[in-house]
């Protein structure tokens, strides 16, 4: 029983985490908006969401060690690969932050995330209902 409701939820976690980690770095885009040389970053979201149902994750690159005694590096796992955006209108200081597509972004990414809690409350209630006859 725990099984297929931990299969029925699980589409709706992984949409959730990467939303949030999205919008982290869609705010963090927006935040270094006046910083030189600062590379706006995304995550290509549908490959993302495919992957995390499928079970794949991000490959980290392996460190190399030159010595048997050197520690294992410990690599942060991100939830998706992180890309850097292309260039739409360059600055001089080396900034590909363009506050009109970030804002959108910032936007589009929250009412997507909205969505999705609300779809999940509504199962959430119909599930409740259903068990409460």
């Amino acid at each position: 029983m725990i099984d297929s409701l931990d299969k029925l939820f699980q589409f709706h976690q992984n949409a959730l985490n990467l939303r949030a980690f999205r919008q982290q770095l869609l705010a963090s885009n927006i935040a270094n908006a006046d910083t030189p040389g600062y590379k706006a970053r995304d995550i290509d979201f549908a490959a993302a969401l495919r992957g995390a149902t499928s079970g794949q994750t991000p490959s980290a690159i392996p460190l190399r060690a030159s010595d048997g005694r050197h520690l294992p590096g410990v690599t942060q796992e991100d939830p998706a690969a992180v890309l850097y955006r292309s260039v739409q209108q360059p600055s001089i200081d080396g900034n590909t932050v363009d506050m009109d597509v970030e804002r959108n972004r910032f936007a589009e990414n929250a009412v997507h995330y909205d969505a999705n809690l609300t779809f999940l409350n509504s199962q959430i209630k119909l599930m409740l209902a259903a068990l409460q006859g």
